[in-house]
């Protein structure tokens, strides 16, 4: 995905993003000004945050589906993408409003997914994602 980014905007990981005093999230991956990653600080404002996206683990799944929506769209971070192995999809969330994404789409695991973000046009490869052994559409 970090070719497809444009040069004033890059990836970061492993930072906290405190909306409040008592959330503070650290995402998997999210796109901030390349400005502020810049700084190499240890947490930023989710108010740069313009693309954020999750992987879906056992004990995450209530917190990356219907916990995150809410709080990353009402800072109206512009795209949430949720990276789930344990069902082999990636959901992708976008127009946030004050309770949450109006869009939603689930996708399977396969296909180059094309995400369309106020950053253009976002590729992420989706082939070779681990997927749980167990996930539905697996044999």
């Amino acid at each position: 995905m970090s070719r497809s980014l444009p040069p004033r905007w890059a990836l970061v990981t492993d930072v906290a993003f405190p909306f409040d005093d008592d959330n503070e999230f650290c995402p998997d991956l999210a796109v901030i000004p390349a400005e502020a990653e810049a700084e190499n600080r240890s947490e930023y404002s989710p108010d740069l945050i313009e693309f954020v996206a999750e992987v879906v683990s056992p004990s995450s799944i209530r917190r990356e589906y219907e916990v995150k929506p809410r709080w990353y769209a009402s800072r109206g971070i512009a795209n949430y993408l949720i990276l789930d192995p344990l069902q082999g999809h990636a959901v992708t969330l976008w127009n946030p409003g004050p309770e949450g994404y109006r869009g939603r789409d689930t996708i399977p695991y396969g296909p180059d997914l094309t995400v369309d973000s106020p950053l253009g046009k976002l590729t992420i490869g989706t082939g070779r994602l681990p997927v749980d052994p167990k996930a539905p559409h697996r044999s």
